[in-house]
């Protein structure tokens, strides 16, 4: 007879999340965003899906592969990223958005801190807005994202963290306080949104590890959890490894990780991987009744 499930372990209620009339499943285990960069410049797959063409075909084989939602970036974060206008950024996305948003699939994400280009995406077909600034960069990214009636993204983003000598966990929790803030002053259901603890931004390695292994915590806040370590340097910083091509066994342990730890969304660049690893640690970690 098998013992107790761990709490952490406990999978939430299924539902769906409205996405501008298509629907972000969430609940009876782990769901997978699909990473498209269409940027000449992104960590991993910078380059690759850079022409309309390319992007359309790989957003297409990131849905056959099962993907919840697809994120869709024209303006690479990676370490020393070299920032191009909005005009730029633009000019990458909107073909992609235009060309997908108005078909059938999965919900596109537009991942962008700049509430120009958020509006402009959402105007061209985007369903949601993945805001690595968690509504405190951009001042009006609230009001776009309340005008759209759209479902957020929100990531811990804090340049000042890798000198927090405190609690991680709990200096995460109070910045998104700000943020559930800004949504409510902008008269945003907190429904419509997912926290997200930006592994790899302004943090230490050990913070980021401490994250990994705490992340279930953050369910306290009442919000889904979306956890982006996809191929990130702290995999390479764990396993020796400088080349991202080399770490998708470290993401695939990352997602089992989440998994167990109750988390609705892991956000990866191989889609049927992670999805084929969380499946199978859910059978083991909720046995079917």
């Amino acid at each position: 007879m098998s013992g107790p499930m761990p709490a952490s372990a406990a999978a939430s209620p299924r539902r769906s999340l409205d996405c501008r009339g298509r629907a972000l499943p969430l609940g009876g285990g782990v769901q997978v965003v699909g990473i498209l960069n269409v940027t000449p410049d992104s960590f991993f797959d910078g380059g690759r899906w850079d022409s309309p063409a390319a992007a359309l075909a790989q957003l297409g084989r990131l849905a056959r592969e099962g993907a919840a939602a697809i994120d869709v970036g024209g303006q690479s974060t990676r370490p020393g990223h070299e920032e191009i206008s909005p005009e730029e950024e633009l000019a990458r996305v909107l073909p992609v958005l235009r060309a997908a948003g108005g078909g059938d699939g999965p919900p596109l994400s537009i991942d962008t801190y700049r509430a120009a280009v958020a509006r402009a995406a959402l105007a061209a077909g985007a369903h949601l807005v993945n805001d690595i600034h968690g509504f405190q960069g951009d001042p009006a990214m609230p009001a776009v994202v309340a005008a759209a009636g759209c479902p957020a993204i929100l990531m811990h983003h804090d340049r000042e963290f890798p000198h927090w000598a405190g609690d991680p966990i709990e200096a995460i929790k109070r910045y998104f306080e700000r943020s559930l803030a800004n949504a409510a002053a902008a008269s945003i259901p907190s429904e419509r949104l997912i926290l997200d603890p930006g592994i790899g931004f302004f943090k230490s390695p050990a913070q980021n590890l401490e994250i990994l292994r705490r992340i279930g915590e953050l369910h306290a806040l009442g919000r889904p959890l979306l956890l982006g370590a996809s191929r990130k340097s702290i995999i390479g910083r764990v396993l020796g490894e400088s080349d991202p091509a080399e770490r998708l066994e470290g993401t695939l342990a990352i997602t089992v990780l989440a998994a167990q730890q109750g988390v609705e969304l892991v956000r990866v660049h191989d889609v049927r991987a992670n999805l084929r690893a969380a499946r199978m640690a859910e059978a083991i970690l909720r046995p079917a009744s």
